[in-house]
């Protein structure tokens, strides 16, 4: 049966003229670190409005534990973490992106010290962590274990402080607004003022990751796709989506949300051990537990499968309890809710979704190839991170990349004149008659098969059976006309839910984070080859580049 949901372009109804209009230089949409540094650098050169659909400190970024990769010492080198970078990408990164980052990095960095930023030091230097993948000890962070919130915060409070940039909050992005093949605006949903329409010389998306469409994963609540999905529906290219990061080591207490345990404890001395207390991730890589974080994460479910466990276990006993409580106090607390001390007790843990490495395409100025539309950060597709993300890069790239973002998308404005009347839009949509599913229990079906099958490991056989389940539950919510967040939510899941399994079913290998067990070699014909998604015709459109 054909997939007649494809022909959709808007999510919801509307008339430009009946609803209410507001007008923009630029406009950010996410308030993640990428889509704060990107506003409040678009704000030192004209008018900026920032959305995101909850509060503005409810963001991945504010979870991060880990810290910020960046080269600060006189025995590190650029050319070092350029280097960590690519092996870890496993022949997909682009080298001019990495450059970029690794290269501006440091002023970035010096910025939001200037801002406050209160990183740890020992003395006067900036205290330097180890963790997997780097060859050098060049991980800054904050409060021990809380360096996202302290990127968070510091962002929040300079963005407040901008004359020209105003901020709305519980402000739900519903589509781009397309008009002669140009990005000019997006439609809202405000829980306060319902729906609204926002014109923007210029747009900026920033909207973060998906890592809630799986049953086991470290994301907020808000990281539902929905940039992914709104790009999608206009036509912009995306590419890289089969390549989900899976964090290794999470809490585990069953009937508990996941809670990440840092890739710096392991840095910091902590060994992975099973139910026996056997260290095991030195049979599965010469650097143990400093491995690529696709190593880990297939090390811990093969142990877990030989054993018939339900996870594996961080043994940090021996780094001492003050010691361990004094560089990770977050993490220490958090045991402790569940009555682990981390002096006496080994740590649960197991593999969950982290960080979308794929995205919108963007080139080395964070432009889209949809003119008025820039992404950066999870969102955006930048070349930075391959096939696998370098771990805390990523705050890095956020800093780095929202910067050009804001800049770029500030002078195109200059350049582009008034956002002018309102473009003669309309969405006119016939919800079918057909049986309505329950969007709750889509939702909740959707994360456990996503789990199972486009998880850490993959076969075509379920890639294959996951389309059509997929398929099939779009075809009877798709067609639904919807008045919620919730379900505008599951829509978006669904629709990039879809775009990673066809993505994941093209790629006939294994490479980085994505692990084929049909195909368990990575493929050299494919080294540097990407899979693009778009909707061309009103259909999916995939290829190999």
């Amino acid at each position: 049966m054909a997939e007649q949901y494809d022909t959709r372009r808007y999510l919801t109804r509307f008339e430009v003229h009946r609803v209410p209009n507001l007008f923009t230089d630029v406009l950010v949409i996410g308030s993640g670190v990428a889509g704060l540094r990107a506003a409040i650098e678009a704000a030192q050169h004209c008018s900026v409005l920032l959305i995101t659909k909850a509060r503005l400190d409810n963001s991945n970024t504010a979870w991060a534990q880990g810290g910020i990769a960046v080269v600060t010492a006189q025995d590190d080198s650029f050319e070092k973490h350029i280097e960590d970078t690519l092996k870890v990408g496993c022949g997909l990164c682009d080298r001019q992106a990495v450059e970029r980052i690794v290269k501006e990095g440091p002023a970035r960095i010096r910025e939001m010290i200037d801002w406050g930023a209160l990183f740890d030091r020992r003395g006067n230097e900036l205290h330097r962590g180890l963790e997997a993948g780097h060859s050098e000890a060049r991980i800054l962070h904050a409060m021990g274990d809380a360096t996202g919130r302290e990127v968070a915060d510091t962002l929040i409070r300079v963005a407040r402080g901008q004359e020209r940039l105003r901020i709305f909050e519980d402000c739900f992005a519903l589509d781009l607004i397309t008009a002669d093949g140009r990005c000019c605006g997006v439609t809202t949903y405000h829980r306060h003022f319902g729906h609204q329409i926002f014109w923007a010389k210029q747009v900026i998306l920033a909207s973060g990751g998906c890592g809630r469409l799986y049953r086991e994963t470290t994301n907020a609540e808000i990281a539902t796709g929905d940039g992914h999905a709104m790009a999608y529906r206009a036509g912009v290219p995306l590419r890289d989506m089969e390549m989900m990061q899976f964090h290794p080591t999470t809490l585990y207490v069953a009937g508990a949300s996941r809670a990440l345990i840092s890739e710096a404890v392991r840095g910091f001395g902590a060994h992975l051990v099973d139910k026996e207390g056997h260290r095991f991730m030195p049979e599965f890589h010469p650097d143990a537990e400093l491995a690529p974080r696709d190593v880990v994460s297939r090390a811990i479910l093969t142990q877990m499968a030989r054993q018939n466990a339900t996870c594996m276990y961080l043994d940090a006993r021996h780094l001492g309890a003050e010691k361990f409580r004094k560089r990770f106090p977050g993490i220490t607390r958090l045991c402790e809710e569940f009555d682990i001390d981390v002096s006496r007790d080994l740590i649960p843990v197991r593999p969950a979704a982290h960080y979308m490495i794929g995205g919108l395409v963007v080139d080395a100025e964070a432009r889209t190839g949809m003119p008025g539309l820039f992404a950066c950060g999870e969102a955006a597709s930048s070349g930075v991170h391959g096939a696998n993300r370098l771990a805390s890069n990523s705050l890095l790239e956020g800093l780095v990349f929202g910067a050009i973002a804001g800049r770029n998308a500030a002078e195109a404005a200059a350049v582009n004149g008034s956002p002018g009347q309102p473009k003669k839009v309309v969405s006119q949509i016939n919800p079918s008659s057909r049986t309505m599913l329950d969007v709750a229990d889509v939702r909740n079906s959707l994360h456990s098969m996503m789990w199972r099958n486009v998880g850490i490991e993959r076969l075509g056989e379920r890639l294959t059976e996951t389309a059509e389940i997929i398929g099939f539950w779009g075809r009877y919510v798709m067609d639904k006309l919807f008045d919620d967040p919730q379900s505008w939510e599951v829509q978006n899941m669904l629709t990039v839910a879809r775009l990673m399994t066809a993505s994941a079913l093209q790629r006939q290998e294994s490479r980085g984070v994505h692990y084929r067990l049909d195909f368990p070699e990575s493929d050299p014909k494919l080294d540097g080859k990407h899979i693009v998604v778009r909707r061309a015709d009103d259909k999916l459109e995939i290829a190999t580049r």
